[in-house]
């Protein structure tokens, strides 16, 4: 259950994602569930899966910022270390990076299931 105390049990700072939603509850509710849902991540899998990794960066980079603007700090963190990885075009292991921030994102995404 999405609650305050499960996302920070997750590791969001939820006193920065509240902060930024003017201390509204349910409006920071409402946006951790669309950044969960954003297509993105979608967009970024198939294009490291497509070898494309300026498309890559470009949905990373854009998760990155919203999944840092609610504060969701272990998304944040994997979503940063792909985007960095990226934005040089490092030899990495993409797929290893796709399965942490999926991770990350599945954890958060059963907060929401009710």
């Amino acid at each position: 259950m999405l609650s305050i105390d499960t996302l920070k049990a997750l590791g969001a700072n939820t006193e920065e994602g509240l902060t930024r939603c003017m201390g509204q509850e349910e409006f920071y509710y409402k946006m951790i569930r669309m950044v969960l849902g954003d297509g993105n991540f979608e967009r970024m899998g198939q294009a490291v899966e497509q070898g494309d990794l300026d498309a890559a960066f470009e949905a990373a980079h854009a998760l990155k910022g919203v999944a840092g603007n609610v504060a969701l700090t272990p998304l944040y963190e994997a979503l940063s270390n792909i985007t960095e990885r990226l934005r040089v075009k490092e030899d990495a292991d993409y797929p290893a990076l796709l399965k942490a921030v999926r991770e990350q994102r599945d954890a958060f995404a059963a907060l929401c299931e009710d």
